[in-house]
């Protein structure tokens, strides 16, 4: 099978996560760069890739890449690519762009240059002036970097975080790629009790009992791609035939999530009721400082509220103060708090063992890493 090369993306921060989990599916000869992580692959692994990548934004196939510091290096290099190979004769695409630190800084153009170039390619393959565009679709993306064009369409369609289970959020809900980047930078295993005192719609709790279960985060919903002629029907069946077998049904975790809001709480159970996972989790409607923690050896990993809000500044000091006051005391626990509150140690008491740095969407955030003790082997 001909070899093709991939793409996926991520916020800035997870490319480690993201080849972490490449590398577990078996994936070799990764290239790291900022906000993604190429692969080679074959027309198998786009279902696979899409199926179980857990903090991957998209998966794109890339379709190559250039210098090009005119408008018509960048047509007749994009014209000589391999369209035709992908999109068909009825195929509806569109073009997106970006460009950073490069000559050809108008967006608007080297898309118009780029759709101009594919539709020549398409016309010397079909024999057609005018195409339809009412087949499958194709999202074409132009990115320029310090004259550096990249070429590569999204197999994805909607982003990854598109899990198929949020029913319904609260305000602000955190993306389930990055809740699935915060539970694989943990300690926390299937063995272990895990604990979220601000699981607002139960994103955490949930990408948790996923990762427990090994639950393909992409088994409920559907990818462009899948309408791809060139990707044969039987790829996705054996894929997702594939990930219902690697599941671990029949496992029983331990994990709570805990939040103030009562609407909360009920959304979070209609979410895990939604992919089966209600019997994994236990949602409580609790005050963090009510909390009544009396296990050894868990794991805390949370997205307390950041106080964004004017006025909120003095209302969230003493939260982190009381968090540290009562989190401080779990001293065979590991604790781990994304906020974009820079004095959060100096609140919560403590030096973190370590602090990532990370995005939640536009905002800023650390990572706050508190390590307890290994617990003793059974």
């Amino acid at each position: 099978m001909e070899q093709i090369e991939l793409i996926a993306t991520s916020t800035f921060g997870l490319e480690a996560v993201v080849k972490r989990e490449l590398l577990d599916l078996g994936y070799e000869n990764l290239k790291v760069e900022n906000g993604k992580v190429t692969f080679q692959a074959t027309e198998r692994d786009i279902p696979r890739a899409n199926l179980w990548l857990r903090s991957a934004d998209r998966v794109l196939l890339k379709m190559g890449e250039f210098k090009a510091t005119t408008f018509d290096e960048l047509f007749e290099k994009t014209k000589a690519l391999p369209w035709d190979e992908w999109i068909t004769e009825d195929g509806e695409f569109t073009v997106k762009g970006k460009s950073v630190n490069s000559q050809l800084f108008s967006i608007s153009d080297c898309q118009a240059i780029v759709k101009k170039a594919v539709v020549e390619k398409l016309k010397n393959k079909y024999h057609k002036d005018w195409f339809e565009e009412t087949g499958a679709k194709f999202t074409i993306e132009v990115s320029l970097l310090k004259d550096i064009a990249t070429l590569t369409i999204d197999t994805s369609g909607e982003g990854l975080h598109k899990r198929g289970y949020r029913l319904d959020s609260v305000e602000a809900p955190l993306k389930e790629t990055l809740a699935a980047a915060l539970v694989q930078l943990s300690y926390w295993n299937k063995d272990r009790l895990l604990i979220d005192p601000f699981c607002g719609s139960g994103t955490i709790p949930i990408e948790a009992a996923m990762i427990g279960k090994n639950i393909a985060p992409g088994l409920n919903r559907n990818f462009a791609s899948e309408e791809w002629p060139r990707i044969k029907k039987e790829y996705w069946q054996d894929a997702r035939r594939e990930a219902w077998k690697l599941m671990f049904k029949d496992r029983q975790l331990d994990i709570i999530g805990a939040d103030i809001d009562g609407k909360a709480i009920k959304i979070a159970k209609r979410n895990a009721e939604s992919i089966g996972l209600e019997e994994d989790i236990k949602f409580i409607k609790k005050d963090v400082r009510d909390l009544s923690i009396e296990e050894q050896y868990g794991v805390i990993i949370t997205n307390p509220p950041y106080g964004e809000r004017i006025g909120e500044k003095d209302e969230i000091d003493r939260l982190y103060r009381d968090i540290g006051n009562k989190f401080r005391k779990l001293d065979t626990f590991s604790i781990y708090v994304l906020t974009s509150n820079e004095d959060f140690e100096k609140l919560y008491g403590k030096l973190a063992s370590r602090k990532r740095k990370l995005y939640n969407g536009r905002i800023k955030v650390d990572y706050y890493q508190y390590y307890g003790p290994r617990p003793p082997k059974k």
